[in-house]
């Protein structure tokens, strides 16, 4: 069968990403980041600043969340937490990238999500008080805040504000595990790596997120479970459709609904 020339196979490739079927628009009550300047990392207290669940508490009960906190520094490839260890605190990502995964006997993993900065984990296993059932570890070199499960749970007592922080968090958390079932069940490895990107743009459990990232291809194939090479041919798919643009060092989120919707 003869080459097809460069320009028709560039513009196949965007009317196949075009004309896929779509589905109803990501809903959530809260809007996208799509306009948030880039920000330096933030200190510990700013981050908490920063969290949705703080918005709504009172100046002694933000002073009693602070006072139960500590900052951590994990290193690329370190562990934040591990499968089966007891659960004493409620963790958040200051700054970096942390994947939440399982790997099992037979040598596999599977890749849960990817969070972060400005990213809160741990608060199902803290309300359970059970161990911990997946490896959380740093992609890059991370800071975590850690707050204390007494502070949690005093938070939790008292703060109708948190409360309504904690229930919207859950929920958001189930719809993306949802997500993330019906994804690697019914679609292929581009609308993998479309959904693993998209979902870290969730604004309740990602707020402030700017559209330019910076990760590198083997952190999103790590996210979405597929190797570099195979991200590569993805991303210049997403690409060559309009819905982001490859950057050195990262890539810039053109078409955020778009890219939710990638595959059906």
């Amino acid at each position: 069968m003869p080459r097809l020339p460069h320009c028709i196979k560039h513009c196949r490739l965007i009317v196949t990403a075009r004309t896929l079927p779509r589905v109803p628009a990501y809903n959530c009550r809260v809007t996208d980041n799509s306009s948030i300047p880039p920000r330096a990392a933030p200190t510990l207290d700013e981050a908490i600043a920063l969290s949705r669940w703080a918005r709504g508490l009172g100046a002694d009960e933000l002073a009693r969340a602070r006072q139960g906190m500590s900052e951590r520094s994990i290193p690329a490839g370190g562990f934040v937490c591990r499968q089966g260890e007891p659960v004493s605190c409620w963790l958040g990502v200051i700054d970096g990238l942390v994947k939440m995964s399982s790997d099992w006997v037979t040598g596999k993993t599977a890749s849960y999500a990817g969070i972060p900065q400005g990213g809160w984990f741990g608060e199902g296993s803290l309300l359970k008080t059970e161990l911990r059932r997946y490896d959380v570890i740093a992609l890059r070199a991370t800071r975590v805040a850690c707050m204390k499960r007494e502070t949690f749970r005093w938070l939790l007592d008292h703060s109708i504000a948190f409360n309504h922080a904690i229930i919207e968090q859950i929920n958001e958390r189930l719809g993306q595990f949802i997500g993330l079932l019906e994804s690697e069940r019914l679609h292929d490895t581009d609308t993998r790596v479309a959904r693993s990107l998209a979902v870290m743009f969730n604004p309740v459990l990602y707020p402030g997120q700017n559209p330019s990232l910076t990760i590198s291809q083997e952190e999103i194939g790590n996210l979405a479970g597929v190797s570099r090479q195979r991200v590569n041919r993805s991303l210049k798919i997403l690409e060559d459709a309009g819905f982001l643009r490859i950057e050195y060092g990262g890539i810039a989120i053109l078409d955020l609904d778009g890219l939710r919707q990638f595959g059906g």
